[in-house]
């Protein structure tokens, strides 16, 4: 009784009082868990599990964690960071968890923008199940399938993948140290996105360990959580701890190029007939559009225009299909390099010319930085006359990067209620808006985020509407959040909820209704229970998940 009085209290205390209080007291919280966690596993947690007390702590949390800004001494902390060397001890943390009221974040790669896989914003006790260490692949280049781990990064798969075969690949994310778990289950999207979809449409079995610590696979689980978790974003129904994924046919050569010009050079004028081009080209083409800012010939800052590109087949082909659909790019031989899938993977990852594949599997994270992202859909091309004013608005920023990626294509054929991810037919193209900076300072970044906000105001009539839509792997909590877990509720989340998923929002909350109804799986932006009545569900399959 009297820890139940203390957990109780400690979100009403001051956070700073938490930061500095909070190994004290929550010693014997965490020693009843830890003995929890002994008793069910059977076994010493020492190799799995680091407590505040443990000197390899600070390094694990550290370890996949990208965002500083969610790295500071008054970043709230997780009494423990658990890295599961089995299901098992997955099952384990979950029930020791509820039968504490502990909260868990789930990471696998660390990249979630607002740092929701390894840190609370309400002061409650967590834990981290943190899946690093459960990132086995195995390949299974017969069937064109494989089964990974949510632990393994995306350049993991795509590396053994093409050991397997140079005519195989997978279509999921240009940035390579993304946790494979994160990415499938909010969307996934790269440069064979119109050729194959998203990395969740490329989904055919998975391994769930849900509420009550029971591993399910597909036809243990149903279709209607199997639908759930491919795009529904992370977190919300279980733990993913593996998935089987169809692997995709890419021919023995591809062809990438990066052309960029100034506003000076008519970078606006490429930019605008892109609008209408980029969605409606050959499957086999993308081009996405990259906006900083940079200097002109005299010396001036401006804004910069990449057109960033790979293309399923040889230079000669890529010429004639650039030339037949966006002769204006006036494309060339000598801006083209011809390389192996694999290869253009570290060409739009930035590594280095001539970097072998295999730092595909080093899993040491680049460069962290601060940094704060957005994102919209634009449905209708924004009139050219207005790109002027967007332009401007970026420079107002110290380092604005806008990412404009082409939907069409393979997009445009699969059905919004396909799985969770609804942004399809429709949808030309979306905008990654993106800042990072090095200084750490508050007044620094409170900077950065009032310009991200005033250009995401200033950008509202140009982009969809009703809602105005937001890629959920691109978190963004100024959309709206879960204040607490008894204020989790569906009418408080559709705010955010519809502009992730759209109308599969509602059937994303009825599954969670039925699979998690005690909300156990809780977070700031986790789908909230939907608990339908007989009467007003019918006849829906959700009652018999």
């Amino acid at each position: 009784m009297e820890l139940n009085v203390i957990t109780k209290i400690l979100p009403c205390l001051l956070g700073a009082l938490m930061v500095l209080f909070s190994s004290a007291i929550s010693d014997p919280l965490a020693d009843s868990f830890l003995q929890c966690l002994s008793q069910e596993t059977n076994t010493t947690t020492s190799d799995f599990v680091f407590t505040q007390n443990n000197t390899e702590y600070s390094s694990v949390l550290q370890s996949t964690l990208i965002n500083l800004r969610f790295s500071t001494s008054a970043t709230p902390k997780p009494f423990a960071i658990i890295t599961p060397l089995t299901y098992s001890h997955v099952q384990s943390t979950i029930l020791c968890s509820k039968q504490f009221k502990i909260q868990i974040r789930i990471r696998s790669g660390g990249h979630d923008y607002v740092g929701l896989s390894y840190t609370s914003y309400d002061q409650s006790s967590f834990v981290v199940l943190d899946l690093q260490e459960l990132r086995s692949i195995t390949i299974e280049s017969a069937q064109n399938t494989a089964w990974v781990e949510t632990g393994a990064t995306i350049g993991e798969l795509y590396y053994w993948v093409s050991q397997s075969s140079p005519n195989l690949g997978f279509p999921a994310s240009i940035c390579t140290t993304v946790g494979v778990g994160g990415q499938i289950s909010g969307g996934g999207f790269g440069t064979l996105i119109r050729k194959y979809g998203i990395a969740a449409d490329n989904v055919i079995d998975a391994r769930i360990v849900d509420a009550n610590g029971r591993v399910l696979d597909r036809e243990s689980m149903g279709e209607d959580l199997f639908w759930a978790i491919r795009g529904g974003g992370g977190g919300s129904f279980g733990v993913v701890v593996a998935w089987k994924v169809n692997l995709v046919y890419v021919p023995e050569k591809v062809t990438v190029f990066s052309l960029s010009r100034t506003i000076e050079q008519g970078g606006s004028s490429l930019f605008n007939r892109w609008q209408y081009v980029g969605h409606n080209l050959s499957k086999d083409l993308f081009i996405r559009v990259i906006a900083l800012p940079g200097l002109n010939e005299a010396g001036n800052r401006t804004m910069q225009i990449i057109f960033n590109s790979m293309f399923l087949g040889n230079v000669d082909k890529l010429i004639e299909t650039v030339t037949d659909s966006f002769p204006e790019l006036g494309l060339q031989e000598s801006d083209c390099s011809e390389m192996s899938w694999i290869e253009s993977i570290l060409f739009f990852d930035n590594y280095p010319k001539g970097s072998s594949t295999d730092v595909l599997i080093d899993r040491t994270h680049k460069a962290k930085s601060y940094f704060n992202a957005k994102s919209d859909y634009v449905q209708e091309p924004i009139p050219e006359e207005k790109l002027e004013d967007i332009w401007k608005w970026c420079l107002e920023g110290d380092n604005p990067l806008l990412i404009m990626e082409p939907h069409g294509g393979k997009m445009d054929e699969i059905e919004e209620t396909e799985i969770p991810y609804p942004h399809r037919k429709g949808n030309l193209y979306s905008i990654q808006y993106f800042e990072q900076w090095q200084d750490g300072s508050t007044e620094s970044s409170e900077k950065r985020i009032r310009w991200m906000r005033k250009m995401y105001e200033n950008m509202t009539p140009y982009v969809s509407k009703d809602p105005r839509a937001a890629y959920v792997n691109y978190r963004d909590l100024d959309l709206g959040q879960n204040d607490n877990a008894g204020n989790a509720t569906y009418s408080n989340a559709m705010k955010w909820g519809k502009k992730y998923f759209g109308d599969n929002f509602e059937r994303l909350a009825m599954v969670k209704g039925v699979v998690d109804p005690d909300n156990f799986f809780f977070y700031e932006q986790s789908i909230p229970p939907l608990i339908m009545s007989e009467e007003n569900c019918g006849s829906c399959s959700y009652q018999s998940l």
